[in-house]
């Protein structure tokens, strides 16, 4: 049976939070390890511990006083409806004895499981925040028995089946002679308890499906992938049981322009070969709905990277943000025009560079080859 919280306090059921707080430091310097060393003090104190965690705990103090116990595992997820938790339930089950007596009825009040929803959201709303409207579908609490399976909210009856155990015992013959086993009760389910007129609504569930719609707070730099807790807002648990918690994924959709990498953006800019040498600048509309201008500057090679500080997203739950990476693209014109040919030959002829073939220390970029070597080996 569930265990008397107020009891072990010495409270009554309307006991505010500094009435159970009052009565537990009462019992505390009574019991307190320091002061009482026996094994009967430290079982006592263990024991007004927890009662006071559960009483302070508001969806644990619901449980208690709907008759149920939330610290009792018993039935909660085991082995399930007639199965075994373990070799001391397989040994009870087949050879009976003083054990299958004692197994305790389940609480009919359960707490609900976790809900997981899945949003889309673009990159624009990462780098800033946004509140998106949800529609969630899980169980709620009846509002016609609010929660208590009854049709008249009246308390739940010792089931006659099983004489309020939760369980049942067969004998059966066989090659070894009468072996008795223990199942759950079928009319009570293992609860020990049933309700006389349940609730039309819930079938006495204390619960039913419904869809809900609401607002999710997404906060600035959030990542693809990462998950929202919304407490209370998940599963209502059997019997009316506090609600498990909701977590909201967050997925972003694919950018145009920019690819994030951590908190970094990157993009990929096309400089003409004149620009390349001679430098230029160009803006490119950030994330943020303004403008962020790149300097290009002369002498810019191909491949080189242009880091811009502090322009990329906001770090999540930190301050500052990360960079802006402009990849540098050359473009070479495949068609010239008589004038750009005869600008580019003059240029050619007043430099005194030549083509040539880089050696090791003079011209030659290392990673050239690696990365022959590697395509080479796909």
């Amino acid at each position: 049976m569930a265990r008397d919280y107020y009891g072990i306090l010495g409270v009554d059921r309307e006991a505010t939070e500094q009435e159970i707080k009052r009565a537990y430091r009462k019992l505390a310097r009574k019991y307190h390890p320091d002061v009482n060393p026996s094994e009967e003090a430290a079982e006592k104190f263990r024991e007004i511990s927890l009662a006071q965690e559960v009483l302070l705990d508001p969806s644990k103090r619901r449980i208690v006083d709907r008759g149920g116990d939330p610290m009792e595992q018993g039935g909660a997820g085991g082995a399930g409806a007639g199965g075994f938790g373990g070799f001391g339930d397989i040994f009870e089950a087949f050879f009976g004895g003083a054990g299958s007596q004692g197994r305790e009825p389940r609480s009919r009040v359960q707490p609900g499981a976790d809900a997981l929803l899945r949003t889309t959201i673009s990159l624009e709303e990462a780098f800033a925040g946004v509140k998106k409207d949800v529609t969630v579908d899980t169980a709620v609490l009846c509002d016609r028995c609010h929660g208590t399976g009854s049709q008249s909210e009246s308390a739940p009856v010792s089931c006659d089946h099983c004489h309020g155990t939760g369980s049942v015992q067969d004998v059966q013959q066989s090659f070894l002679g009468n072996v008795m086993t223990t199942r759950t009760c079928p009319k009570c389910g293992g609860y020990g308890e049933i309700i006389p007129d349940p609730c039309r609504q819930c079938a006495g569930d204390g619960r039913v499906r419904a869809t809900r719609d609401l607002t999710v707070t997404i906060p600035a730099g959030i990542a693809d992938g990462m998950r929202i807790r919304m407490a209370g807002q998940g599963e209502v648990g059997h019997g009316g049981g506090p609600a498990g918690d909701l977590y909201v994924e967050v997925h972003t959709l694919a950018h145009p322009v920019f690819l994030r990498e951590g908190d970094d953006l990157h993009l990929r800019v096309t400089v003409p070969m004149y620009d390349a040498a001679l430098g230029a600048s160009l803006s490119v509309g950030d994330l943020g709905g303004g403008e962020t201008t790149i300097d290009i500057p002369a002498g810019t090679q191909p491949n080189e990277q242009i880091v811009l500080e502090g322009a990329g997203m906001p770090r999540l739950r930190a301050q500052g943000s990360g960079d802006m990476v402009a990849h540098v693209h050359v473009a070479v014109p495949t068609e010239l025009s008589d004038q750009e040919r005869e600008a580019l030959e003059g240029l050619r002829d007043g430099h005194a560079g030549v083509p040539e073939v880089a050696t090791e220390g003079r011209g030659r970029d290392d990673n050239f080859f690696s990365r022959v070597r590697d395509r080479f080996r796909r």
